[in-house]
């Protein structure tokens, strides 16, 4: 594999070249089940040699637990990788969420806890995890700009932010990345702010590019498939009539996995990498995997290519997905745009 790479792209204009596919790393900590922790390390390691160099965080993933887990990976291999963390989400101690927190003080407190928890000295992506309408955006970037003027962070990034907010955030400090649910069965980045990401050079790191699971096909009925402790099964999409919906939705993306000799999974990050490429947009997908047999699936997609018939045949779907993706959509970009 290490004579196998995949391809790179550049992250944010002028920034540093990684892997055309990340890693998520959160359902290592939470959300998805329990977790091998050897398996997960393994994971990490068959990544980076097979050319991934992003690797996704944040500080509310396990509440510090799952940037801890990461620390000694990030020690080996520091000048391999591109360390990407988050703030913003406040949880008690209990996991319960407490709320949206982007004012300075906060920001200025969650990168020293960030820093610490990953034992380095500085983080290569600092992103704002999600926005608090309350609090002027430009105090915000401004306090994060400041991160990296003292050598703290290297670039700046947004999560789930409307291309007004993401033209408003560049104004005050470059904007490296932007971090979105972006797949098939999820396009409202698509609104307005893919259109900005292009205009201003701003690389999009989907997330749940494969729809936290759905896309590959394995789910069906969450009542049935998930276990008690996958956040899953409280998620619209994977609940009742609107999975079995939704499941039946997937017969494109299995025709279309079959006559190429891929799987769902394959085609539905292949999906986002030529979808990115309509609007001459570079793309970073972060599908999220414990094991190192998905991890090799995924990055094979990179090498898929899909024709214009194809995404013809895939384009219809977003408009018939049954439910939104979050329960309460209050704190994503769809609910401002």
């Amino acid at each position: 594999m290490t004579d196998n790479k995949i391809a790179t792209t550049e992250l944010g204009k002028g920034g540093p070249q990684v892997g055309v596919q990340g890693l998520g790393c959160m359902g290592i900590s939470e959300f998805y089940g329990d977790t091998d922790e050897t398996a997960a390390r393994d994971t990490l390691e068959a990544a980076l040699e097979a050319g991934v160099t992003l690797f996704d965080t944040a500080d509310a993933y396990g509440r510090g637990a799952n940037e801890e887990f990461l620390a000694p990976f990030v020690g080996a291999h520091r000048d391999e990788i591109t360390l990407a963390t988050k703030f913003a989400i406040e949880r008690s101690d209990d996991a319960d969420f407490r709320g949206v927190r982007n004012d300075p003080a906060y920001i200025r407190q969650a990168v020293e806890g960030s820093l610490r928890r990953l034992n380095t000295d500085v983080i290569d992506l600092y992103y704002m995890h999600r926005r608090d309408p309350l609090v002027p955006l430009a105090e915000s970037v401004g306090a994060m700009a400041e991160l990296v003027r003292q050598g703290k962070v290297k670039q700046l990034g947004l999560s789930e932010v409307t291309g007004a907010e993401l033209r408003e955030a560049h104004a005050v400090h470059p904007i490296a990345a932007l971090q979105s649910e972006w797949s098939i069965f999820s396009r409202d980045v698509e609104n307005s702010a893919v259109g900005a990401a292009v205009e201003l050079g701003v690389t999009v790191v989907p997330y749940s590019p494969l729809g936290r699971g759905f896309l590959t096909g394995a789910f069906t009925d969450a009542g049935k498939d998930l276990s008690a402790s996958d956040f899953r099964k409280d998620q619209p999409r994977f609940t009742g009539e609107n999975a079995r919906t939704n499941a039946a939705l997937l017969e494109p993306v299995r025709r279309i996995a079959a006559a190429r000799g891929a799987t769902a999974a394959q085609v539905a990050l292949a999906w986002v990498q030529r979808r990115a490429g309509v609007y001459g947009l570079s793309v970073v997908p972060i599908p999220g995997t414990r094991k190192r047999s998905r991890l090799l699936e995924n990055v094979e997609a990179t090498r898929l290519t899909l024709t214009p018939e194809e995404l013809a045949e895939l384009e219809p779907i977003a408009g018939q997905v049954a439910g939104d993706r979050y329960p309460d959509m209050s704190s994503t970009s769809a609910a401002r745009e």
